[in-house]
């Protein structure tokens, strides 16, 4: 098991999964310009690795991640130090980031929500892949409430998870939604009680990890991508991925050890007089 350490990011890599735990319970795991860079530099990290396949984000603390730091946002100091081609130019070259290593990641992400979730931390669950949630979970565009608007893509992202219509409600409202709500909706896939969340997210990491690598981060490209584009350019790509996938000793690999499984289970029944 590999073990390393950033400033207020801490992660680690086993069987083919990257667990990324934001590590700042101080002030929420706000999003201030050192946690950016920090979480920046470990996620940016993983596209240069072949021995990661899967990647798990989570919160040591009680809180995910609580967004923007409001006393920073009070005292103007920190992202919001200077004037606004000063902050703007930040935002690029910092939040954004976070927001563009999360969305070109070959590997799939999962993020487990184990806490508050709110403002630019909503935004950064919503980054990733598929999103697991703990029962005391709390997720919130809650921008307006301080006069602003997500930042760092959360209205792409959001708008594309439950539609342009509710994303709006929610955006407008700064509504306040449990985990049980967010399921429903489609935020998160699964919800799960707080003290088994962890597990149950690494054992769905683990499986996903399991999978023969190049076809898995072929299948993550060719869903996202067939998300929105026409049928024609996802019949195109889903050949050209297909043929290099069957051409391919990953492939043949795959399908001797699924024979031999077979078999395996075929003696294993006429050892025990079974059909």
């Amino acid at each position: 098991m590999e073990l390393d350490e950033a400033p207020l990011v801490r992660y680690a890599v086993e069987a083919g999964v990257m667990t990324v735990t934001l590590d700042a319970a101080a002030n929420g795991n706000a999003l201030t310009v050192a946690m950016t860079e920090a979480l920046s530099d470990v996620l940016e990290s993983v596209q240069r690795r072949a021995d990661v396949h899967c990647l798990v984000l989570r919160s040591s603390s009680k809180h995910f991640c609580t967004g923007g730091n409001v006393k920073d946002m009070q005292s103007g100091t920190d992202l919001m130090d200077g004037g606004i081609e000063r902050v703007r130019e930040r935002l690029l070259t910092s939040l954004h980031r976070i927001t563009r290593a999360l969305s070109e990641l070959d590997v799939p992400s999962i993020c487990a929500v184990n806490g508050a979730a709110i403002g630019a931390g909503c935004d950064l669950a919503l980054m990733c892949d598929i999103r697991l949630a703990g029962t005391r979970a709390v997720f919130a565009e809650s921008f307006l409430r301080l006069g602003l608007v997500s930042g760092i893509g959360g209205a792409w992202f959001l708008s594309r998870i439950v539609g342009p219509a509710k994303a709006l409600e929610l955006t407008l409202t700064s509504e306040f939604i449990d985990a049980e709500t967010a399921m429903r909706l489609g935020i998160v896939t699964s919800v799960y009680p707080d003290d088994a969340l962890e597990r149950e997210a690494l054992a769905f990491a683990r499986r996903i990890a399991s999978s023969p690598p190049l076809a898995l981060r072929m299948a993550k490209k060719l869903v996202r991508e067939s998300s929105h584009c026409t049928l024609s350019a996802a019949l195109e790509m889903a050949a050209n991925m297909q043929a290099i996938l069957l051409c391919g000793s990953e492939h043949k690999q795959a399908v001797s050890a699924f024979i031999e499984q077979q078999a395996r289970r075929k003696s294993q029944r006429t050892e025990y007089g079974t059909a």
